[in-house]
Parts: C-alpha cells; structure tokens; sequence
C-alpha cells in the first residue's frame, strides 16, 4: 500500500466525494416528493392518474439507472433537450428513486387498518387531519426501513454517473487507475469514502426505527 500516494490524491477523493452527496442527496430529495406524490395517488385511486403512475413505476423499477442517465444525456439531445451532466444525474436519480420511494410509502399506507380511517372520521375528523394525525404517522413509521434502504440504494447508484463524465468517486478511481495503474490505493480510497458516506446513514436509520418502535409506531 502506497500511503505517499494515498495522502497526495486525498484531497481529489475529497472533492468527488462533496460531488457525489450533492447530486445523491438532490435525487432523493426529489424522489421523496416523487414518491410521496405517486403513493397518494395509488392509496386515493385517483382515476387515469393511477394507471399513469403504475406505468412509471414499471418502467423506472425494470430499467437500470445506466440505460436511464445514457437516455436522458445522449438520446434526449437528438430532439433538442439537452442538460448538463449534473442536472442528468439529479433527474436520473430521482426518476429511479420515486418509483421506489412510492412503493414504500404505499406499503406503509395500505398497512393501516381500514377501522382507523372509520374511527376518525367517526370523531369529527375531516380528510386532511385524518391524514394528518391518524394515519401519516403510522405509515411513515412503517415505511421507514424500506424509506431507508432505499435511500442508501439510491446513493449507492450514484457510482454510475461517472458514465456521464461526472467527476464523482468512481470516476475518480478509475481515472487514477488509468493514469498510475495504483489499483489497491485507489479502491481502497473509493470504499473509505462510501462508507463515511453511507454508514452514518445506515446507523441513524437502525436508531429512528428503534425509536419509532419503542413509542409505539409501526408496531
């Protein structure tokens, strides 16, 4: 292991690294929004709107986020939509992630008894504090692992946008592989900074569902 070299391109890992969680952390931000938006449409039936998300999350889940970003990056600028690499890899991202985040928040919505909507809207309650107060708090306490999972999926798949010529992690690694054949170093350095990345992410989701838990959420 060559440490001179590690410590030399350290700071060039560094750089890929605030790279990587900007753009991982704007998809998801995005897909969570994508997802809470689809997942109500399927809870309410929403006419015509339902079958046009049920076909997304088809489409999206069945895809991989590679052939997704080379569509959006290389195919769309056939017919005059371009954008920038950055831009791609948010949208690709949140394209993937809504269709997973909507799964997981629908799970946790359809795992409400029925008996609890009846219930509050027996005592006076009206659509929006039955969402509110009786139901969103239980279905998000239940969609937490799977919300989780799905988060440090969606950061995980950042490692492709080095195919857009991102200058994200992995397109360093390689880069330094190609340049210095340092293969071990470079790895090495690769899976450092993942996991600084992802483990924090990982430990606080076991806490918030142990605590979700405990209070008597989700149970």
């Amino acid at each position: 292991m060559n440490w001179e070299f590690i410590m030399k391109y350290l700071p060039l890992y560094e750089k890929a690294a605030v790279l990587t969680v900007r753009i991982g952390l704007m998809g998801v931000v995005i897909a969570i929004i994508v997802g809470l938006i689809c997942a109500a449409i399927q809870y309410y039936k929403v006419p015509v709107l339902k079958h046009i998300v049920g076909i997304y999350i088809e489409l999206s889940r069945n895809t991989p986020l590679l052939v997704q970003l080379f569509f959006i990056y290389y195919g769309l600028p056939k017919v005059g939509i371009r954008t920038q690499a950055d831009v791609c890899g948010v949208i690709g991202l949140a394209f993937l992630g809504g269709s997973y985040m909507a799964e997981a928040f629908r799970s946790g919505l359809e795992a409400i008894e029925p008996i609890q909507a009846e219930s509050a809207m027996s005592l006076g309650m009206n659509r929006y504090q039955m969402m509110r107060y009786v139901i969103l708090p239980q279905a998000m306490s239940i969609s937490v692992p799977a919300f989780m999972a799905n988060v440090i999926f969606l950061l995980k798949e950042t490692s492709v946008f080095s195919a857009i010529s991102l200058m994200d992690l992995m397109f360093t690694a390689k880069d330094l592989i190609g340049l210095y054949y340092k293969t071990t170093e470079s790895l090495f350095l690769l899976v450092v900074f993942y996991l600084i990345i992802l483990l924090p992410i990982s430990i606080l989701g076991s806490i918030l569902e142990r605590r979700l838990r405990y209070a008597g959420f989700g149970a």
